[in-house]
């Protein structure tokens, strides 16, 4: 039969180990699983890539050549993904985007959570309101349109900083992935109206 001392002792011990835990620099603390989870700005580009594969799986390896990511990064977003719930993992160990909560977050997280970036006159690839397909919908008076700065780009207008430096290069090889980020970027970026008619084109392609 322990005493109320012998309690009293086993639970300090406890303390002391617990507290000993997450003052050592290389214990719990560090651990993936004991640190808070954030989401990066590539995170959204990987989800809406995985909206674009309309439900193909790709190995980490092809995903990852394909958005212009290591390897590393790819899995690092998808894990981050799953974590806040935008996506879950099937029992094949495939990673699905959980559609009913995408379009919320989209619309009335994403946008606010990463704020447009705008730089100056630049050549890159059209974004936004100057590629489709919100510029078959939208006239705009600006001279020229935004775009992502990059070398490999041919428009020139106001930068807008993608969500990652490889982005464009990542649109450039999927149109419905392109389609995608460009939506979002008038949704950043755009008047009322303009938000109004590029969230209706998003929405479409987020079922």
């Amino acid at each position: 039969m322990q005493t109320a001392n012998s309690n009293d002792s086993h639970e300090n011990f406890i303390m002391k180990v617990l507290k000993a835990q997450v003052a050592a620099p290389g214990a719990a603390m560090q651990r993936a699983n004991n640190r808070q989870w954030a989401l990066k700005p590539q995170d959204l580009a990987v989800l809406f890539k995985l909206v674009a594969l309309g439900g193909q799986w790709l190995p980490y390896q092809a995903m990852a050549k394909q958005m212009h990511l290591s390897q590393f990064e790819t899995h690092a977003a998808m894990q981050r993904l799953v974590a806040c719930r935008l996506a879950r993992t099937d029992e094949d160990g495939r990673v699905r985007p959980i559609m009913q909560v995408l379009h919320p977050f989209v619309f009335y997280g994403a946008a606010y959570v990463y704020p447009a970036v705008r730089t100056e006159i630049t050549i890159g690839f059209a974004t936004a309101y100057g590629a489709a397909p919100m510029k078959e919908h939208v006239m705009f008076a600006d001279e020229f349109p935004p775009v992502w700065p990059h070398a490999e780009g041919t428009v020139r207008g106001p930068g807008l900083l993608p969500l990652y430096e490889n982005a464009p290069l990542a649109a450039r090889d999927d149109n419905t992935l392109a389609q995608m980020m460009t939506l979002f970027d008038a949704l950043r970026i755009g008047q009322a109206r303009e938000r109004e008619k590029a969230g209706e084109l998003l929405a479409l392609r987020l079922r």
